[in-house]
């Protein structure tokens, strides 16, 4: 069942979660970012899911600014790995949970909430929902991707 906005807004804040917007310069619209204080993805590497197969945290001193939030990484490798390519390793929907995305509403993640599917990264609020969201991955990826323009933009 989605969540109406007002809701939402007071589940976030309970949360402690920011919404992050930023951007390259002249980038046609806004990027919304799941982000505690500023730092992505609960601080974990988002490379590590990749080269590592699991959640790995960063560590603050090996953190780089992209698109208006801080993400952290396990090893200076994994920085420069990002910095080089950043949409290869970015989560999808801005890190926001996936299966609420596709529900079209925003969520917080748990980093071990995870899947890389086709060498994209989706993020899951829990992995009760990640089971939920496992049962129709491709409905659900195709849900979000429609939501998500509209969901970034708020």
């Amino acid at each position: 069942m989605p969540i109406d906005p007002t809701r939402r807004a007071l589940i976030a804040g309970a949360f402690g979660v920011f919404v992050v917007t930023g951007g390259r310069a002249g980038a046609e619209r806004t990027r919304r970012w799941f982000a505690e204080n500023g730092v992505a993805i609960r601080g974990t590497d988002p490379v590590a899911y990749f080269v590592e197969g699991r959640p790995v945290p960063g560590r603050a001193e090996l953190a780089l600014d992209w698109a208006g939030a801080t993400w952290r990484f396990a090893t200076a490798a994994n920085r420069d790995a990002f910095a080089a390519d950043p949409a290869r390793y970015a989560p999808a929907y801005g890190g926001f949970c996936a299966w609420a995305v596709a529900e079209g509403y925003t969520a917080p993640i748990d980093p071990a909430a995870w899947r890389i599917v086709e060498g994209r990264l989706y993020l899951n609020y829990s992995r009760t929902i990640q089971r939920r969201w496992d049962r129709d991955i491709a409905g659900n990826i195709g849900r979000a991707d429609a939501n998500w323009p509209r969901l970034a933009a708020q």
